[in-house]
């Protein structure tokens, strides 16, 4: 357990409750380093695989220039009464594009994605493209559920529709979707269900991508998939529950060969051949490269503007400086928590108590000059990558992502565009990767004469470097204009030898904020725990002027490598049953933030049993109870 912490605040004396419901304990365990001191030019490296955390103890990723933060803001929770917020820069949207009439009397197939690393994508895509070629009389469109409809109402015009239709969902976080279906899910799991079968003309097939090890596993797809039949969806096969603890690929396969029978009945005639007899051989999707001459003038980015305001998105991030950089680590230590803080004067950007940031980095030079090499190319060699040929025409047989902007230097796209350190996927010698813990530039290395063309290598083979995404730890009554993160550094040997260096990583400050405010707040009791108060005791100095200035009323301290016996929160929260259980009976709220598969499943334990005993029932009534708050928002979660 490292630097977890978890939060018990009652309501009882005087802090409203509209503010509590926007109170959220943010810190969040993530990895990032220094590499030389450069606070402008910060080298560090994140991973952060929502759809895949098992991969957080396998894979990764380089050292980095930080190139900018983007924010993504979360729906907040219901019945708060937040102030007008400061004028925001204009959201991008796209222009909905009239859909072209199709005339050819081809059924309309649509697969929708909800991904954040993007592996649901690339399932949608699978299904896709081997449909495509099984079914020559059906059309298929991979769609993301966020450009599907511009608001609620399209949403229900435009599903009334479908006739035909799957849904990749993933789940992560605290069974919360992904921030592509976010939208798409809040609204469709609201709709009223007086308003009877509107969806009788549906059938549809429901694919999720979790981890067992969570407690809300794939809660999203099965959530859906319910919805959908309640609403009148007529299901085609039952919902496929991938599993990324184990091989997520092969639960994907197995739900895939149940679709293709079902299909058959649907999309074939009489007079068709039999899927068997018509085998697929998967397409490999790439990108047609176009090598320039040395002086052709480079890609410049430039930051968007819509109505005269600059707009930021996941695919257009706002520069932004890190303008302080502390280490909350003892030199007794052997690891390292980094504090940080982006600054984002003037930017325009804003963001509320319990909102993520993402972030964008470059690979470190090093591995970009080992891929450089592996692929046979000088890093300056300027390279402009296309999605279609060159009249225009798409290229067959693929759905590629929109190529990276360019003409740029080899050097840029391996930095900025390639995962370079993410170990490949499902393969043959998928037990040798897994077990070795190889990334994509060790197995390329263990095999020197296969060299793909870089418009495979860019298209299949190394996948698009991701925004890495990170709790907020600050409150913007406390910092408007500074995004705080806390960041735990990783770096050891795999089993291969290779150094992995991984970057993945106030609710005080909020309280901080309402008391100079002249708020009165109620008692808020902190439970904090780390190994050891010479080494890896974070915000130290912070935490007991919070208790000074009355911010925490009592600050409980668990240190699992002092003792004898390992002692950790839920030990210490199990000590104050009879006053916790006080305070959260009196409207008090928990706040819980740590690891997902230790310390959280723990302390929901702790809690399930302090229920039973202090109200002497059963353990059925006591998980309804603990079910209860969570659902009113008073037990909330930010878990990884």
């Amino acid at each position: 357990m490292q630097a977890n912490s978890n939060t018990v605040e009652s309501g009882a004396q005087g802090l409203g409750k509209s503010l509590l419901e926007i109170s959220r304990l943010d810190y969040v365990l993530a990895l990032f380093v220094n590499g030389k001191g450069d606070l402008g030019a910060m080298m560090g490296s994140a991973v952060v695989l929502r759809e895949n955390p098992q991969l957080l103890m396998v894979l990764s990723t380089s050292l980095a220039v930080l190139i900018g933060c983007v924010l993504f803001l979360v729906w907040r929770r219901g019945g708060s009464a937040p102030s007008k917020p400061p004028e925001k820069p204009t959201p991008l949207v796209k222009e909905e594009e009239e859909e072209e009439e199709d005339d050819s009397g081809k059924k309309k197939v649509t697969v929708f994605f909800g991904t954040q690393t993007g592996t649901a994508e690339g399932f949608a895509k699978a299904l896709s493209e081997e449909a495509k070629a099984r079914y020559e009389k059906a059309v298929f469109k991979v769609v993301d559920l966020d450009d599907y409809a511009a608001d609620d109402e399209q949403y229900e015009e435009k599903l009334k529709k479908e006739n035909l239709a799957f849904f990749m969902l993933a789940t992560y976080g605290d069974g919360e979707p992904t921030d592509n279906a976010a939208r798409f899910y809040k609204w469709f799991t609201e709709v009223e269900k007086e308003r009877g079968p509107w969806l009788s003309n549906l059938t549809y097939g429901v694919f999720g991508l979790g981890n067992r090890q969570y407690e809300h596993f794939n809660k999203v797809a099965c959530t859906v998939d319910e919805a959908l039949s309640e609403q009148g969806g007529k299901r085609l096969v039952p919902v496929g529950l991938g599993d990324d603890d184990q091989c997520i690929e092969d639960d994907f396969t197995a739900w895939r060969e149940q679709v293709w029978p079902e299909l058959d009945q649907l999309l074939r005639d009489e007079d068709d051949q039999p899927s068997s007899a018509t085998p697929y051989t998967a397409a490999i999707p790439q990108y047609r490269v176009e090598i320039h001459d040395p002086s052709v003038p480079l890609y410049e980015e430039t930051d968007p503007k819509q109505n005269g305001q600059a707009i930021y998105d996941i695919h257009h991030p706002c520069r932004a400086n890190v303008a302080v950089r502390r280490e909350l680590h003892t030199p007794l230590s052997d690891r390292s928590c980094i504090h940080l803080e982006f600054d984002i004067t003037d930017t325009g950007l804003t963001y509320e108590t319990g909102d993520h940031v993402g972030v964008y980095a470059e690979n470190l030079d090093e591995t970009v000059e080992e891929a450089a090499k592996l692929l046979g190319y000088p890093l300056d060699t300027i390279i402009s990558v296309h999605g279609d040929n060159e009249d225009g025409t798409p290229l067959a047989g693929s759905s590629l992502p929109p190529p990276f902007p360019g003409p740029c230097t080899l050097q840029t796209a391996l930095a900025r565009f390639a995962d370079l350190l993410n170990p490949p996927r499902k393969d043959e010698y998928s037990q040798w990767i897994t077990v070795s813990q190889r990334s994509l530039l060790e197995v390329m290395a263990e095999f020197p004469s296969a060299k793909p063309p870089l418009g495979v290598f860019f298209a299949a083979i190394a996948p698009r470097l991701q925004p890495r995404y990170y709790s907020i730890s600050s409150s913007p009554k406390f910092a408007p204009n500074r995004i705080h993160v806390t960041c735990a550094l990783v770096y050891g040997p795999s089993p291969t030898g290779r150094i992995h260096k991984g970057v993945c990583s106030n609710w005080m400050k909020e309280r901080a904020a309402l008391q100079e405010s002249g708020e009165k707040l109620g008692p808020a009791v902190l439970f904090f725990g780390c190994r050891n108060r010479q080494m890896d005791y974070i915000y130290e100095y912070e935490l007991k002027n919070y208790v000074d200035t009355g911010v925490v009323t009592d600050l409980v301290l668990a240190f699992s490598r002092e003792g004898a016996t390992k002692e950790y929160v839920q030990h210490k929260i199990a000590e104050k049953a009879s006053y916790i259980w006080n305070l959260i009976s009196q409207g008090g709220y928990l706040y819980v933030c740590g690891d997902a598969k230790g310390m959280a499943r723990d302390v929901h334990r702790t809690l399930h049993n302090i229920v039973q005993e202090q109200e002497s029932v059963d353990s059925t009534s006591a998980e309804a109870t603990v079910k209860k708050l969570q659902t009113e928002g008073r037990y909330l979660r930010d878990v990884w």
